[in-house]
Formats: structure tokens, sequence, C-alpha cells
């Protein structure tokens, strides 16, 4: 191999290589870290979609409202819902966000805020997708995806599917942060 193409082929790769790791990092200040008993998972928000909903998420992070919760909904194939304080679907922060509904497709690794029947009744629950669900699009906020460790999210504990997924000694967020709030 000539100098000139060795020296191309370094100059391609490098570039490369930091280019997938400015992907997997992102914008620290729209990034979620989101700590679970496998390993961490890397979030990456989308204000773009929801603004709202991203600030909102970021505030609760911000303040530790996640730690500790539980993943009390968990329907394999489907997905995994957290985000109540009192563990049973029933709880919220006590803010409810305006609807930011958009055609981003609810697939493996989308996170999405959990609501009631008023589509502007979304709190802090949120689920993760472990498949595809057109049925929620449009339907839904979208405001973040996975971008790493989708297989800690795998390792969540599942529900009785003949209770909607409810968990029984369910798996736990063990800390959530921002990014940028992390030192590393």
């Amino acid at each position: 191999m000539s100098g000139l193409m060795f020296s191309l082929l370094t100059v391609t790769l490098a570039v490369g290589i930091a280019g997938a790791a400015a992907a997997q990092t992102g914008d620290p200040e729209n990034t979620i870290y989101l700590d679970l008993k496998d390993g961490r998972v890397v979030i990456e928000l989308r204000p773009d979609l929801a603004p709202q909903h991203v600030a909102r998420i970021k505030q609760l992070t911000r303040e530790g409202f996640y730690d500790g919760l539980a993943f009390h909904r968990v329907i394999d194939g489907f997905m995994a819902q957290t985000g109540d304080p009192n563990g049973n679907g029933t709880g919220g922060s006590g803010i409810k966000l305006p609807a930011e509904f958009s055609n981003e497709p609810h697939e493996r690794g989308t996170l999405s805020m959990a609501r009631a029947r008023s589509r502007d009744s979304a709190d802090s629950q949120f689920f993760i997708m472990f498949e595809r669900a057109p049925h929620l699009d449009g339907e839904y906020t979208v405001w973040g995806k996975i971008v790493d460790g989708m297989e800690h999210v795998d390792g969540i504990k599942r529900g009785d599917n003949n209770d909607n997924g409810a968990v029984d000694d369910p798996d736990t967020i063990i800390r959530m942060q921002v990014a940028a709030d992390v030192a590393e």
C-alpha cells in the first residue's frame, strides 16, 4: 500500500471512529444516563419533537425524581413503563403537559410519555418500547431514543400478561442523570 493511500485510510478510519463516538455521546445537555441493575442506558433526548416534555424530563431528572422508581408495568414484546412515585400507575409529579404528538414511530428503543384518556394528561410516567407498535404513533409524545444499552432494558423483569403487565417485586431505576451534570 502506498504511503498516500495508507494516510488516507488512516484519516478516514480516525474520522469514522470520532464520528461514531460523537454520535453515541451527542449533546450532553440532551443526553440522559439511565442506570439499571444490569448497566447504563444512554438516551438521546428529542427536543425537536417534544420541547416541553424534554424540558420537564430533564427537570425531574435533575431533582432526582426518577431515582428508585419501579418499572411497574412491563409487557414482553411491547414496553416497560416507569415514572410513577406510587409504583402502580396511578401517580405522577403533579404537572400535566400538553400533548406534543409527532410522526416519529414507536419502535424498539423509543421513549414516549404515558397518559390517561385525555391527550393532555402526560405527567412523569414514560415507557420504553421493546418492539415496534404502530398503533401508538401520533397518539403519544415521543421524547427520546436509546442509543446505547438497550440490552439492559431487555433485562428488565417482565410483568404478568394476564394482569396488564403488572410486576411483582419490580426492577427499579437505580439513577437517572442528565449527561451534562455528570463528571466522568
